[in-house]
Order: C-alpha cells, then structure tokens, then sequence
C-alpha cells in the first residue's frame, strides 16, 4: 500500500469505506483487523473471532488470495474455510462482504496459471455468497478496470491508491451507499515505455520485490510476521 494518510499510516479501501460511511452517519465505528500477508487459515483462526467478540453489524471478509499465490494449492480447502468462516460470522449477526478477485491476466500474459485458480476460487466465492446470504463484490467482473496497470502498486501485486479508491466505490456501490459511478470506468491505455525503460523497470521490481518474496516464501516468513491489526477494537473516525 502506497497511499499514507497524515498520520504516515496507510489508508486502504477499507478505510476509504469506513470514512464514507461515517460522514453519512457519525456513529459509525469501524476496526480493520487486516494483517497482510496472511493466508486463509490465519484469518479464519485469528481474525475472524476477534471480529465476533466486537459484535459487528457489517464484517468484509477478503481472504484466499494469498492461498492462490502458494505452490500447492488445495482450493476445496479453501472454500471450505471460506464458507465456515461466513457462516460464522453470519450465525453472530453480521452482514459478511465477500470479494471475488481480479482475474491477473488482465495485467500480466505470463499469469495463466494464477489466472486459473482465480477464476476456479472466484466461483467458488459466488456461491458461497448466495448460498449463505453475504453480499458479492465482484470484483471478478471488472477486469478491464480494476486489470489496468495503474490500479497496482509498483510491487506489482498489492493495490495503488487508485486501485483502493476504485474498490471502496464498488464496496459503497454493494451497500446501496452513494458512490462514484466512475469507478468502473476504465482507464486510459497506459503509454507504452521505451524498451530499455521497461527492463530496467523489471530488474528493479525483481531485485525490491521479487527476490525478497521468493526469500521470504523460502524461509517460511511473511510481509506480515511482525504487523499488527491497526485498528483491533471499534472506534469512532
């Protein structure tokens, strides 16, 4: 994430949402439990009951694509923690946003593979959503926007803040909220760079950020070992 509020935190769609909804209505109060880098599992045994002991009335539950990016891959597991995890949070009252993702190949030729398993898990996701009640987000749908180059940051994997911005207007859009219509309005093709611009581009991007996630992955690390959630109770904006 590259869009600091500030404060020199880091303002996501998330926030973006939380921030709409309380200037319509200053009672809102919102946590975001969020840690990146976790893989489902995670989420479900560490964030989802926290986010029942808050007693929420609207929960997102964004999770798996960080599963997708793993070597072995086993996606009924997925689903299956995905559809428990919703019904949970269902069965304590709350309203669950769940989010199919944006097919990669939109970005990148060379992603066929992912591109596989997200439309598999995207799937997935739809019919969990109607099958326990939750709202859809479907992201899935809005590759030519959401695909564009400029709504990734330059780790060429997590969202820009246009990216953000566009996904909290599609988040307001679900929740029957006022909101953008212009978020799904595609961007301009991006200008294509000289040639010895672009591969200077990849060697940076493989040297800050490809090589130190391969390391990572190898090493059985995260981005996200030493973060914590940077709202973890309900709290007025």
């Amino acid at each position: 994430m590259d869009d600091p509020a500030p404060d020199g935190s880091y303002r996501g769609w998330a926030d973006l949402v939380a921030l709409a909804l309380a200037a319509d209505d200053p009672g809102v109060r919102y946590a975001n439990l969020a840690v990146r880098g976790r893989l489902l599992p995670q989420i479900v045994a560490e964030q989802v009951p926290a986010a029942l002991a808050l007693e929420p009335d609207l929960v997102s539950l964004a999770g798996g694509g960080n599963d997708l990016l793993r070597r072995r891959l086993d996606l009924g597991q997925v689903a299956a923690l995905l559809r428990a995890a919703t019904l949970r949070l269902r069965d304590g009252g709350a309203d669950v946003l769940l989010f199919t993702g944006v097919d990669p190949s939109h970005r990148s030729a060379a992603a066929a593979r992912l591109s596989n398993r997200v439309r598999a898990y995207n799937e997935q996701v739809r019919e969990i959503a109607g099958a326990t009640g939750a709202l859809l987000v479907d992201l899935g749908t809005a590759g030519p926007v959401l695909g564009h180059p400029s709504m990734v940051s330059v780790d060429r994997l997590h969202l820009s803040p246009l990216g953000h911005e566009r996904i909290a207007q599609s988040v307001l859009e679900r929740l029957g909220r006022p909101f953008d219509a212009d978020w799904r309005v595609p961007p301009s093709p991006a200008a294509m760079q000289p040639w010895l611009q672009r591969r200077a581009a990849d060697a940076r991007w493989v040297r800050v950020h490809a090589a130190p996630w391969v390391h990572r992955r190898l090493t059985g690390r995260s981005s996200g070992d030493l973060v914590q959630a940077k709202r973890p109770e309900l709290s007025p904006l």
